[in-house]
């Protein structure tokens, strides 16, 4: 079964107005939903960065039946009991409708704590004490924890009925490997067939068996070249991998580095997007061919004409 969804881009657009989106999504037909959760955008040309938790609480009462996400990154910027506590209140209220991606995060985000920028195999073992601490007091135990995070004598009151899913969020193989050992399920951003399959098998082979999200990247327009210059304008900043997007501390490091990358680098409308070194608008797919679930989900683009749509997207799935 397919499940097409909405994305919410704190990054791009004002909370109010992504709020609006989101109940004209559901109206509209789009049955799953979820939203970024960023301090800072990813060029200064997006613009915003409303915060994503109050967003989620007035998302799920503004909608009647669509579950929402969101992608988090605890143990620098969030502690993992707050980010337990958030996920607990969310998921009390509105049962079956609440899901969270866990990752190691980016620079751009996490530095405003002031504490130095970790190596990614510290940040991933961080990750994994986080996700054991929320998925412990989600399940009621009182968590005590001295490691790269400290917690004591935690405790959740409020829980819900049954622990939401705790998604792993992954952009390469030894990621994806690695989430199928604690992860509900997987997100990653949209590549090219062979990499999504990759990372795919990875996370299977290991033993992974929850539901695949994939996010793609659309934008659109009656004008191909509008829509064109609507993804060059907002997403030319991320043609940009790992290590290089996790390790950017900047909306204007990203803006910088990425500042001669042209529109023809972009694929054209009928080209999987992300090929190499290109922009990411204009397509959409699923991360594989085995029966997954995919949500394409699409946000307006900033400050854009009325017309026109640049987006994120997001896919779940289960094989």
């Amino acid at each position: 079964m397919t499940v097409y969804g909405f994305h919410a881009s704190h990054e791009q657009v004002p909370p109010a107005d992504l709020l609006a989106a989101a109940v004209r999504a559901e109206s509209a037909g789009f049955t799953a939903a979820m939203c970024s959760d960023h301090f800072s955008p990813w060029s200064v040309r997006q613009g915003e960065s409303g915060f994503a938790w109050s967003w989620l609480g007035a998302a799920l009462q503004a909608t009647d039946h669509v579950p929402f996400g969101v992608v988090n990154a605890p143990g620098q910027r969030y502690h993992p009991a707050i980010i337990a506590q958030a996920i607990g209140s969310l998921a009390a209220m509105y049962p079956g409708r609440f899901w969270a991606a866990l990752g190691s995060g980016e620079a751009s985000n996490e530095h405003i704590t002031g504490a130095r920028w970790p190596r990614k195999d510290i940040r991933n073992a961080r990750l994994r004490e986080c996700v054991d601490i929320i998925r412990a007091l989600l399940n009621g135990e009182e968590v005590s924890h001295d490691g790269l995070v400290a917690v004591d004598r935690a405790r959740l009151w409020t829980r819900p009925g049954t622990v939401p899913p705790l998604v792993g969020a992954a952009c390469s193989e030894a990621t994806a490997r690695w989430c199928a050992e604690w992860a509900d399920g997987l997100i990653t951003v949209n590549a090219p067939h062979e990499k999504l399959r990759r990372i795919v098998d990875a996370y299977r082979t290991a033993g992974g068996a929850g539901p695949l999200h994939l996010q793609v990247h659309l934008s659109w327009d009656p004008d191909p070249e509008t829509a064109r210059a609507l993804a060059h304008d907002q997403w030319r900043t991320n043609v940009h991998g790992p290590p290089v997007s996790w390790d950017l501390d900047s909306a204007e490091l990203f803006d910088s580095v990425s500042e001669h990358v042209r529109p023809s680098r972009s694929p054209s409308p009928s080209t999987s997007p992300r090929t190499s070194g290109g922009m990411r608008p204009g397509s959409r797919s699923t991360p594989t061919s085995d029966s997954t679930r995919s949500c394409s989900i699409t946000s307006a683009g900033n400050r854009a004409p009325s017309s026109t749509r640049s987006a994120p997207t997001c896919c779940r799935g289960s094989t």
